[in-house]
């Protein structure tokens, strides 16, 4: 594969990487992302998600700590780990009076490894008009532009920030499946940053947990769609401790609570003799809202 390491190598890895600005603190923060997977970095916006992916992508030096792509440093005088690398961020430096279209053949000269029958397929798939000045696209087809300049030199590590952000739902979807291929061979990973919590249940095999610069959690999507509930029930005691709940709510003898454990919360429960006990699944979204407002609380519990 052109020179590249073996598979064994992790796709990314993060080790003490620490950034700080006036008023904000990032890290430090310690994460591996292997081949085939697809990590989703879960924040509000000013968490800290943009700095991380920057870091990553060699666009802005950590004061400390750093990164490696497949075993390669990422820093400015160490080109080597970039044609490993795809980002799509906020800005992306097309020249806005270019054309789509001469935008492509200049960073095809620049890119090692870029593949034209790669871009024109991206370019038919995502139906990008290349004909159009960059500030005449629409939000959508300078997302796919963003896109298809990302992935044509074929980087095994895509980063994305958000790139799902204020789409329709159409080209959301199309955006979405594309990412979800590019993981299939098991060679290739993406970490994406979003605040859209509906993507997660989409291709987001895992989910890192960002608020304000630190890490609170990391996790399988599949455990929290497993461990996380919501139950109701009847009971007449009031100042009842119940394992793994991490909000409860309580009017006279019914109480609603929501739990991070609902096997060990469900056990208790017929321990107290809880009467009408109701259990309903919570979707993923749900499940990431009440993770970014316990924070520390939560992640304790978690890990």
């Amino acid at each position: 594969m052109n020179g590249h390491q073996p598979r064994t190598t992790a796709a990314a890895r993060l080790s003490g990487l620490t950034k700080r600005w006036p008023g904000f603190h990032l890290g430090p923060l310690d994460l591996t992302l292997e081949p085939g997977t697809v990590l989703a970095l879960v924040g509000p916006n000013g968490a800290g998600k943009t700095t991380t992916l920057n870091c990553m992508a060699g666009l802005i030096v950590p004061d400390e700590g750093g990164t490696e792509v497949f075993g390669a440093a990422v820093h400015p005088d160490r080109p080597d780990y970039r044609r490993d690398v795809g980002y799509v961020g906020e800005e992306n430096g097309f020249f806005q009076r270019w054309t789509a279209g001469r935008n492509l053949d200049f960073m095809a000269e620049l890119l090692p490894g870029w593949s034209q029958d790669r871009a024109r397929r991206l370019v038919e798939r995502f139906a990008l008009p290349l004909g159009k000045p960059v500030n005449k696209l629409s939000r959508g087809n300078r997302t796919k532009l963003a896109l298809v300049a990302a992935l044509a030199h074929g980087p095994r590590l895509l980063l994305l920030d958000e790139p799902t952000a204020g789409l329709d739902p159409v080209v959301r979807a199309e955006v979405l499946d594309v990412l979800w291929e590019i993981t299939e061979d098991g060679e290739h990973a993406v970490l994406y940053s979003t605040h859209v919590l509906s993507d997660i249940n989409r291709i987001a095999d895992e989910l890192a947990f960002l608020r304000d610069g630190q890490l609170v959690l990391r996790t399988g999507r599949e455990e929290l769609s497993e461990r996380w509930r919501r139950v109701s029930f009847r009971l007449q005691e009031e100042d009842v401790e119940l394992e793994g709940v991490v909000e409860h709510r309580r009017v006279r003898a019914e109480h609603q609570v929501i739990t991070r454990d609902a096997a060990a919360t469900l056990q208790r429960l017929t321990e107290l003799g809880a009467e009408a006990v109701e259990v309903s699944r919570m979707s993923v979204d749900e499940i990431a809202v009440q993770i970014l407002k316990e924070g520390h609380h939560v992640a304790r519990a978690e890990s």
